[in-house]
């Protein structure tokens, strides 16, 4: 992994930009002491680690809008930041910048149940908002498993899926508007309460743009009446390669389930000793099909998924007879990632998506590149969409097995891009994956991917060093894009 070579002119001014920016944003609002500088030095990608120049903690929109026209007018580089649980390293500083964080942006600002929406500050947390309004009936789709503590500002800048996904859409379906502040300080609105508002699309580009685009300062977002009758269905599968089968077969059979998961023998097995969810051991793969919608409905598309399930082989299965049992379900699920890290010193969460119809062949794969690695993988994903996310188990303590663990998850990546996929399905590119994006995309598709970029952030202030593999100077705002001026990115600090 490599990042931009700091610049020394910045780094020796630091007194200066804390003088200044505690100016705009007065009283604890900047933190700039070397010991409360470690909690911002990494997000959830913990292996690399950088100490920012000083972190700063707005309040307001106009306290955000600021920040950016100073940081602009001294070339001072900024790292968005929400709840830090970012697995890309999305959020990993910068040694010459500072990182803006949201998280005193946290209120909800308006519930309008008349148009279903709910207006928020980007600091809120996903949950949160589903909390809000459970009350009267309604709840927020898209649900991470980091649901309890991500942020719904973070959401937007990765396009943030989760387990129902597969039916409600991922962040940018359930987006209705945004206000954001450009990296001059410019305060912008877009949308608002109703779909598609007129113009270009700009909610669309922003929406899983990283932090480099605009700074995101509220969300509005649609709500669903919760619907009237949820059930889940645990199926257990003698292979990863017949689950992977049933899969494509539920899908084929028109079935459309709220949700789709899968899980291997050690994701199983771990998620069990952690929560006690109550799943089948004695199986190599596990499914949880969840249905959802008027309860005849419901009953009538369980016994079709168990019919499908049957004839793939299936060697268990379950529905949940209580709502109780069906959040036992998905607790062991959404439990997966803290538990795998129970029984490995360390592990790499990757995030990948193929189509549905591949799964076999992928995990197949897979499976070889762990023995030949020396590394286990526990495997954790949303199946109905196909986004993978494998567990790469390794110990940093051992000489060589982080190296290992990077070039094993840039294999699976290559896989994924291989058979018809994609480097990300909602983790979002940061400087993980940033390295691969030439595996997927010609130069010819990078080139007007930063043209874009160039367009909102011309001297390229906003989260540096991510997504791209090389920084390009805009010779001409949006126009020209000079791919011979780009910057050499050196190792990044390792934990």
């Amino acid at each position: 992994m490599r990042m931009p070579v700091p610049d020394p002119a910045l780094v020796a001014r630091r007194a200066e930009f804390v003088v200044a920016l505690r100016a705009i944003v007065p009283g604890e609002g900047v933190i700039a002491a070397a010991s409360e500088l470690a909690a911002y030095d990494c997000d959830g990608l913990t292996a690399y680690r950088t100490s920012p120049l000083a972190v700063v903690l707005p309040s307001t929109t106009e306290q955000v809008s600021k920040v950016l026209a100073y940081c602009r007018s001294v070339g001072l580089k900024i790292v968005p930041r929400g709840a830090g649980t970012s697995l890309s390293g999305g959020a990993l500083p910068l040694a010459d910048g500072i990182v803006l964080g949201l998280s005193k942006l946290n209120r909800i600002l308006e519930i309008d149940y008349e148009n279903r929406c709910v207006v928020t500050q980007p600091g809120v947390t996903n949950l949160a908002i589903t909390e809000a309004v459970a009350a009267r009936g309604f709840y927020y789709a898209p649900d991470p498993s980091s649901q309890i503590a991500c942020t719904i500002g973070g959401n937007v800048a990765e396009n943030s899926g989760g387990v129902h996904c597969l039916k409600y859409g991922m962040t940018t379906n359930n987006l209705l508007g945004l206000e954001v502040v450009l990296a001059d300080g410019e305060i912008l609105r877009l949308g608002g309460k109703t779909f598609d508002a007129g113009g270009l699309d700009l909610l669309g580009v922003l929406t899983g743009s990283e932090g480099l685009l605009a700074i995101t300062t509220e969300v509005t977002v649609r709500i669903l009446p919760r619907p009237e009758t949820q059930r889940a269905v645990l199926l257990g599968f003698p292979s990863i390669e017949d689950a992977g089968a049933c899969v494509a077969g539920v899908i084929a059979a028109g079935v459309i389930p709220a949700g789709m998961e899968m899980m291997d023998r050690p994701a199983i097995h771990a998620a069990e000793a952690f929560v006690h969810a109550g799943y089948p051991l004695d199986v190599e793969a596990l499914l949880i099909v969840e249905l959802d919608g008027q309860a005849a409905e419901v009953d009538h598309l369980i016994e079709g998924v168990l019919e499908i399930a049957k004839a793939h082989h299936a060697v268990s299965a379950r529905a949940s007879g209580s709502e109780a049992e069906r959040l036992a379900f998905w607790a062991g699920r959404k439990a997966a990632f803290p538990a795998v890290g129970r029984i490995s010193p360390d592990y790499f969460c990757m995030d990948g998506t193929i189509p549905r119809a591949a799964l076999p062949k992928v995990l197949g794969r897979m499976g070889e590149m762990s023995e030949a690695r020396g590394l286990k993988v526990a495997n954790v994903f949303h199946a109905g969409d196909g986004n993978l996310h494998p567990l790469i188990l390794y110990d940093a303590n051992i000489p060589g097995q982080l190296e290992t663990a990077e070039a094993f998850g840039a294999d699976i990546l290559r896989l994924c891009v291989e058979v018809g996929g994609v480097l990300t399905g909602e983790h979002g590119v940061g400087v993980e994956k940033r390295d691969l994006m030439e595996v997927q995309f010609a130069p010819a598709d990078l080139d007007q991917q930063q043209r874009l970029r160039c367009a909102f952030d011309g001297e390229q202030l906003l989260n540096p060093g991510k997504v791209f593999p090389t920084l390009c100077r805009c010779a001409e705002l949006g126009r020209v894009h000079v791919r011979g001026g780009a910057m050499r990115f050196p190792d990044l600090p390792r934990f």
